[in-house]
């Protein structure tokens, strides 16, 4: 009995060992070629699904706030945290008294400016359309007031751990308590 093989497995075609610079030219062209067309598939398919999104309906939100930080924003919280949002109003005068919080606060300025005094007796003035962080812990005491003629108005986000309170009254720092003598 005789045995037939179909054409295309009769054929193999013999490989180069060493193919000349022109085809090996070419493979690479024609490589790149199709990874390019690969490529723009790729852009196409994800584009078009992009386009299938649904719009969202019966939704509204409100900005209550915008600041720009001065530099990076560095958040950290660990374990189960309790995530407060508030606003806060200073009244021309009025202070907020020296305290720290138990855990990070980021704060928008939405009018006035707020000057807080830190903890080494540095003074930081911060006025609406700005941001910033306040950092947790007793070693980060510090002080709000309104020196200006409009009221302060506040939008808090604090992140303190889970059943703390906002913030804790601490007395003034040594520096502070030296500048009323």
């Amino acid at each position: 009995m005789m045995r037939r093989t179909s054409r295309a497995a009769a054929r193999v075609p013999s490989v180069p060992t060493q193919a000349p610079a022109a085809a090996r030219g070419h493979r690479l062209r024609a490589a790149r070629r199709a990874l390019v067309m690969t490529g723009c598939a790729a852009a196409l398919a994800l584009g078009s699904t992009a386009a299938l999104a649904t719009p969202g309906s019966g939704v509204s939100g409100t900005v209550l706030a915008q600041g720009t930080s001065a530099g990076t924003l560095k958040v950290k919280a660990k374990g189960r945290t309790d995530v407060v949002f508030r606003t806060i109003t200073v009244e021309p005068g009025g202070s907020t008294g020296w305290h720290y919080h138990p855990g990070q606060l980021i704060a928008v300025v939405k009018s006035g400016t707020l000057t807080r005094t830190l903890q080494d007796c540095s003074v930081e003035a911060t006025p609406a359309g700005t941001s910033f962080i306040e950092p947790s812990g007793s070693d980060h005491v510090h002080i709000g007031r309104n020196l200006g003629t409009e009221p302060v108005e506040l939008y808090v986000t604090y992140l303190v751990p889970e059943g703390s309170p906002l913030a804790i009254d601490a007395d003034a720092p040594e520096c502070a308590r030296e500048s009323r003598d």
